[in-house]
């Protein structure tokens, strides 16, 4: 991040694991035998592969430390970990704030490839994020809840 006094600034975890019941375990491994049997028994080899390597994939993907990313807000972009972003770079920004399950800024690019940043608000006060951020960058004020994939992992606890 280049050497700037950060607005404000705060950090989140890489990633959170949503608390699970043993019943959220079991019911995953019905699914996941389901899936392999109907794999198996339809001679489709390859959904079967696929099946078996989501699973080792979410497996490791949740044995492994979370980190701590850092997040800042200066007068010339937004510094998220190693990256920065320049607010030339930005199209637009919204804030969800349905505590305690939402409390997200999503960070909007001009470049239509790379995908919208979600950003954890934790304990930040959201009219003060919103308030910063309106000095350089537009609010989209249409989006009023977070998306439909954002919220079908928060229900499913993926």
């Amino acid at each position: 991040m280049p050497d700037q006094k950060a607005l404000i600034s705060w950090s989140f975890p890489e990633y959170t694991i949503p608390d699970r019941k043993k019943s959220w375990y079991v019911w995953a491994a019905i699914i996941f035998i389901a899936l392999l049997l109907y794999a198996v028994l339809t001679a489709n080899f390859l959904f079967g592969l696929i099946i078996i390597m989501i699973t080792i994939i979410m497996f490791i993907y949740h044995q492994r430390e979370s980190s701590l990313i850092q997040f800042a807000v200066t007068p010339r972009g937004i510094g998220l970990g190693a990256r920065f972003y320049e607010f030339n770079e930005l199209k637009k920004f919204w804030l969800v704030y349905d505590p305690p399950a939402v409390k997200n800024l999503y960070l909007d690019f001009k470049s239509s490839i790379k995908p919208t940043l979600v950003v954890p608000l934790q304990n930040q006060n959201p009219v003060r994020v919103r308030k910063i951020l309106k000095e350089y960058l537009e609010e989209d004020l249409n989006k009023e809840g977070e998306g439909a994939l954002e919220a079908l992992e928060r229900v499913l606890k993926l």
